[in-house]
Parts: C-alpha cells; structure tokens; sequence
C-alpha cells in the first residue's frame, strides 16, 4: 500500500476556479500538487492530447486570463510573464492527468483532488435550497435597486426645474417688500 500525499482539501479548494462557467484546475496549479514542472506537465499533455478533449481541458483566453488575475487578486505578471495561455482542467481532466503523468505521487495526488471534487459536490447538493434562495434575494435587490435608481432619476428632474426663483404669494404685511 502506497502512503498518502498529505495535502489539505482547503489547498485543493482555493485551487479549483470558474471558467465558462465550469470548475477547472490551471496547469501550474496541478503541476506544483503534482510535484513537477508546468512545462513537463504541458509537454506531457501535449503527447496525449487524445486523451483530453474540450469538455477535460481547454486553453485559456487572455481575457480569461485577465479577469482570473482580479478574481484571485494577484497584481504582476510573475517571473517575465507567460508565454503561453493556461490549460484549464475540468474535473474529467484531472482525472486524466493521473494515466499520463503515471507517477505514484500524480494517482495519490489526483484521488485526493476527485475527493475534493466530491465533497465539494455534495456539499452543493446538500445546500441548493440555500444557494437558491440567496440567488433569488440577490435578483430583488437588483429589482430594488433599479427602482431606486429610477426614484432619484425622477427627483433630480424636479431639482433640476427648481433653479428659476419663485414669485411669493399669499398676504404681504405693510412697509415690507
């Protein structure tokens, strides 16, 4: 029996992004829980890429790239900057990883990643009541906040037609303009 990788599911998690609307894992990722290169990691794809078609894995857009960047708050390019897009792994994907980087820390690690995947799973399951009255909540604050919106629209038209001084009505006491 092989002794099991130790890395905690948080690590895993704060791994795991959304992509075109999917979960994905970025090759430099993987590749630093894999214990190898991003290149090697790459190059090996790159041999088996029948092994990974467009719902496994995908290549990154820069503007993919760019919006990734503010989501996980990093501000440079890192050392000189990429050459290359990221691949993005789906789960399918990263299970695919395990035949082609054929290593006994690659299998342990991708098990532990599939569990992660797993949880995280159930946990949506478990909790789709929730995730959908929070999504409801969030689409009446929007309502809300339009209407608000519209509201001072309104008001500002009737500041707006305020400017012209107003002529006073009503009883004028003697010897006072």
């Amino acid at each position: 029996m092989t002794k099991l990788i130790g890395i905690p599911d948080e690590v895993v998690l704060n791994k795991i992004y959304i992509i075109r609307d999917q979960k994905i894992m970025l090759d430099s990722d993987l590749a630093e829980l894999y214990g190898v290169e991003t290149k090697q990691l790459k190059r090996q794809v790159k041999r088996n890429m029948e092994r990974f078609p467009h719902d496994f894995m995908f290549e990154m857009s820069p503007d993919e790239y760019a919006a990734l960047r503010c989501q996980i708050g990093t501000s440079n390019e890192g050392r000189g900057g990429l050459r290359y897009m990221p691949f993005c792994f789906t789960e399918q994907g990263v299970a695919m990883l395990s035949s082609v980087l054929n290593s006994n820390r690659a299998i342990q690690v991708n098990i532990h990643i599939i569990r992660v995947y797993t949880k995280l799973r159930e946990l949506l399951l478990a909790h789709k009541d929730v995730f959908l009255r929070v999504e409801q909540v969030e689409k009446q604050m929007m309502k809300q906040d339009q209407k608000i919106e519209l509201l001072f629209t309104y008001l500002s038209k009737f500041v707006d037609k305020n400017d012209d001084p107003r002529v006073q009505i009503g009883y004028k006491v003697s010897g006072k303009p």
